[in-house]
Protein backbone atom coordinates (compact mmCIF):
# COMPACT_ATOMS: atom_id res chain seq x y z
CA UNK A 1 0.00 0.00 0.00
CA UNK A 2 1.55 3.52 -1.18
CA UNK A 3 1.86 6.30 1.70
CA UNK A 4 -1.35 8.86 0.90
CA UNK A 5 1.33 11.90 1.27
CA UNK A 6 4.35 10.86 -0.84
CA UNK A 7 4.55 12.56 -3.76
CA UNK A 8 4.95 10.30 -6.99
CA UNK A 9 6.87 11.33 -10.38
CA UNK A 10 6.03 9.66 -13.60
CA UNK A 11 8.76 7.50 -14.66
CA UNK A 12 9.19 9.56 -17.76
CA UNK A 13 9.44 12.42 -16.24
CA UNK A 14 12.54 13.35 -14.24
CA UNK A 15 13.36 15.90 -11.99
CA UNK A 16 15.30 19.08 -13.35
CA UNK A 17 17.84 21.24 -11.17
CA UNK A 18 19.90 23.70 -11.66
CA UNK A 19 23.71 23.81 -11.23
CA UNK A 20 25.76 26.68 -8.89
CA UNK A 21 25.96 29.12 -12.38
CA UNK A 22 22.12 28.92 -12.53
CA UNK A 23 22.49 26.86 -15.52
CA UNK A 24 19.91 24.70 -16.96
CA UNK A 25 20.75 21.10 -16.48
CA UNK A 26 19.00 18.05 -17.13
CA UNK A 27 17.98 14.32 -15.34
CA UNK A 28 20.45 13.05 -18.17
CA UNK A 29 22.82 16.03 -17.11
CA UNK A 30 23.03 14.46 -13.45
CA UNK A 31 23.19 10.89 -14.43
CA UNK A 32 19.74 10.12 -13.01
CA UNK A 33 18.18 8.96 -16.65
CA UNK A 34 18.70 7.91 -20.24
CA UNK A 35 16.79 10.77 -22.26
CA UNK A 36 16.68 14.50 -22.43
CA UNK A 37 14.47 17.06 -20.23
CA UNK A 38 14.81 20.63 -21.06
CA UNK A 39 13.63 22.62 -16.85
CA UNK A 40 11.75 25.69 -17.80
CA UNK A 41 13.03 28.62 -15.78
CA UNK A 42 10.45 30.62 -14.07
CA UNK A 43 13.16 33.03 -12.76
CA UNK A 44 15.57 35.52 -14.05
CA UNK A 45 18.94 33.61 -13.93
CA UNK A 46 22.20 34.55 -16.10
CA UNK A 47 23.37 31.34 -17.09
CA UNK A 48 24.40 30.62 -21.09
CA UNK A 49 24.46 26.38 -20.82
CA UNK A 50 21.36 24.40 -22.24
CA UNK A 51 19.08 27.70 -23.14
CA UNK A 52 16.67 26.73 -25.62
CA UNK A 53 15.24 29.73 -27.83
CA UNK A 54 12.34 29.58 -29.40
CA UNK A 55 12.87 26.37 -31.69
CA UNK A 56 13.71 22.66 -30.15
CA UNK A 57 16.82 22.51 -32.01
CA UNK A 58 18.42 26.02 -31.09
CA UNK A 59 20.17 25.81 -27.92
CA UNK A 60 22.38 27.69 -26.53
CA UNK A 61 25.55 26.16 -24.70
CA UNK A 62 28.69 28.86 -25.27
CA UNK A 63 29.32 31.86 -24.36
CA UNK A 64 30.05 32.41 -27.99
CA UNK A 65 26.65 31.18 -28.78
CA UNK A 66 24.99 33.33 -26.49
CA UNK A 67 26.49 36.60 -27.63
CA UNK A 68 25.09 35.57 -31.23
CA UNK A 69 22.12 34.96 -29.84
CA UNK A 70 21.75 38.60 -27.76
CA UNK A 71 23.27 40.14 -30.93
CA UNK A 72 20.07 38.55 -33.12
CA UNK A 73 17.72 39.27 -30.51
CA UNK A 74 18.92 42.56 -30.27
CA UNK A 75 18.46 43.39 -34.11
CA UNK A 76 14.86 41.79 -34.21
CA UNK A 77 14.14 44.03 -31.32
CA UNK A 78 15.76 47.05 -33.88
CA UNK A 79 13.48 45.39 -36.36
CA UNK A 80 10.14 45.73 -34.89
CA UNK A 81 10.72 49.14 -33.93
CA UNK A 82 11.30 49.90 -37.23
CA UNK A 83 8.62 47.84 -38.34
CA UNK A 84 6.33 49.88 -36.83
CA UNK A 85 7.14 52.91 -37.66
CA UNK A 86 7.35 52.22 -41.09
CA UNK A 87 3.75 51.11 -41.13
CA UNK A 88 2.95 54.28 -39.55
CA UNK A 89 4.54 55.88 -42.66
CA UNK A 90 2.87 53.97 -45.29
CA UNK A 91 -0.28 54.37 -43.80
CA UNK A 92 0.13 58.21 -44.17
CA UNK A 93 1.54 58.16 -47.57
CA UNK A 94 -1.17 55.99 -49.01
CA UNK A 95 -3.76 57.66 -47.21
CA UNK A 96 -6.80 57.72 -49.48
CA UNK A 97 -10.62 58.65 -49.27
CA UNK A 98 -9.84 62.03 -46.98
CA UNK A 99 -13.27 63.36 -45.41
CA UNK A 100 -13.34 66.46 -43.30
CA UNK A 101 -16.76 66.56 -41.24
CA UNK A 102 -17.84 70.10 -39.59
CA UNK A 103 -20.39 70.47 -36.93
CA UNK A 104 -21.33 73.62 -35.20
CA UNK A 105 -20.23 73.50 -31.42
CA UNK A 106 -21.70 76.11 -28.62
CA UNK A 107 -18.89 78.13 -27.47
CA UNK A 108 -18.36 79.05 -23.76
CA UNK A 109 -19.94 82.66 -24.17
CA UNK A 110 -22.79 81.95 -26.29
CA UNK A 111 -20.92 81.64 -29.64
CA UNK A 112 -21.22 78.76 -32.06
CA UNK A 113 -17.89 77.45 -33.22
CA UNK A 114 -17.07 74.85 -36.03
CA UNK A 115 -15.31 71.79 -35.25
CA UNK A 116 -13.72 69.78 -37.78
CA UNK A 117 -13.11 66.08 -37.72
CA UNK A 118 -10.68 64.60 -40.54
CA UNK A 119 -11.77 61.16 -41.60
CA UNK A 120 -8.91 58.79 -42.94
CA UNK A 121 -9.72 55.35 -44.72
CA UNK A 122 -8.22 52.90 -47.39
CA UNK A 123 -10.08 50.81 -49.60
CA UNK A 124 -10.13 47.76 -48.57
CA UNK A 125 -9.24 45.72 -52.04
CA UNK A 126 -6.42 48.27 -52.60
CA UNK A 127 -2.16 47.23 -53.11
CA UNK A 128 -1.73 49.46 -49.86
CA UNK A 129 -3.75 47.69 -47.87
CA UNK A 130 -2.65 43.96 -49.20
CA UNK A 131 1.19 45.41 -48.28
CA UNK A 132 -0.52 47.20 -44.35
CA UNK A 133 -2.07 43.88 -43.56
CA UNK A 134 0.94 41.69 -44.68
CA UNK A 135 3.00 44.26 -42.33
CA UNK A 136 0.77 43.61 -39.91
CA UNK A 137 0.73 39.84 -40.06
CA UNK A 138 5.14 40.60 -39.79
CA UNK A 139 4.41 43.14 -36.84
CA UNK A 140 2.46 40.28 -34.70
CA UNK A 141 4.97 37.28 -34.70
CA UNK A 142 8.09 39.80 -34.20
CA UNK A 143 6.00 41.20 -31.17
CA UNK A 144 4.98 37.68 -29.90
CA UNK A 145 8.73 35.78 -30.99
CA UNK A 146 10.21 38.71 -28.70
CA UNK A 147 7.80 38.30 -25.83
CA UNK A 148 8.72 34.48 -26.04
CA UNK A 149 12.77 35.74 -25.52
CA UNK A 150 11.97 37.57 -22.53
CA UNK A 151 10.30 34.41 -21.23
CA UNK A 152 12.82 32.45 -21.28
CA UNK A 153 14.02 34.93 -18.09
CA UNK A 154 17.27 34.78 -19.32
CA UNK A 155 19.06 37.85 -17.85
CA UNK A 156 21.35 38.41 -20.85
CA UNK A 157 18.30 37.43 -23.61
CA UNK A 158 15.97 39.90 -21.52
CA UNK A 159 18.47 42.91 -21.62
CA UNK A 160 19.18 42.64 -25.03
CA UNK A 161 15.44 42.72 -26.05
CA UNK A 162 14.85 45.83 -23.94
CA UNK A 163 18.30 47.31 -24.94
CA UNK A 164 17.20 46.35 -28.94
CA UNK A 165 13.95 47.63 -28.37
CA UNK A 166 15.10 51.14 -27.46
CA UNK A 167 17.55 51.51 -29.58
CA UNK A 168 15.16 50.90 -32.32
CA UNK A 169 12.86 53.47 -30.85
CA UNK A 170 16.05 56.58 -30.35
CA UNK A 171 16.69 55.35 -34.30
CA UNK A 172 13.00 55.74 -35.79
CA UNK A 173 10.88 57.46 -33.47
CA UNK A 174 12.69 60.91 -33.10
CA UNK A 175 10.42 62.70 -35.71
CA UNK A 176 7.15 61.10 -34.77
CA UNK A 177 4.66 63.27 -32.77
CA UNK A 178 2.38 60.47 -31.49
CA UNK A 179 3.40 58.74 -28.21
CA UNK A 180 0.56 56.84 -28.16
CA UNK A 181 0.79 53.23 -29.97
CA UNK A 182 -2.31 51.37 -30.71
CA UNK A 183 -0.84 49.03 -33.09
CA UNK A 184 1.40 47.45 -30.08
CA UNK A 185 0.94 43.86 -29.32
CA UNK A 186 2.19 42.21 -26.08
CA UNK A 187 5.75 44.15 -26.07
Amino acid sequence: MSNPHSHHIHPTMQPAVSDHHGDHMTSSDTGHGDHMMMMMQMTFYFGYKNVELLFAGLVINTPGEMVGACIGVFLLAVFYEGLKIGREFLLRRNQVNVRYNSMPVPGADGTVLMETHKTVGQRMLSLAHFLQTFLHIIQVVVSYFLMLVFMTYNGYLCIAVAAGAGFGYFLFSWKKAVVVDITEHCH
